[in-house]
């Protein structure tokens, strides 16, 4: 039996980092309120339009379990 540790994701600011393209309102108009991930440090948010949709681009640190969540790997 071999003692290998876990591997521990990477989480830090020198991360891989993956975006993730959420919608900025609900369909009563109402906007989604934008907190930051407490499971990675490079997460980031920037809003950007497409195909006239109004859209939050979140960017995680690939390893971090709630962008893993978000894009339901």
């Amino acid at each position: 039996m071999t003692n290998t540790p876990e591997r521990k994701p990477n989480v830090h600011r020198d991360a891989p980092v993956g975006s993730v393209d959420m919608p900025a309102f609900q369909e009563d108009g109402t906007p989604y309120e934008i907190w930051p991930c407490h499971d990675c440090l490079p997460w980031h948010a920037e809003v950007v339009r497409s195909e006239g949709e109004v859209l939050v681009r979140e960017w995680h640190a690939v390893d971090c379990p709630l962008f893993m969540e978000l894009i339901e790997i």
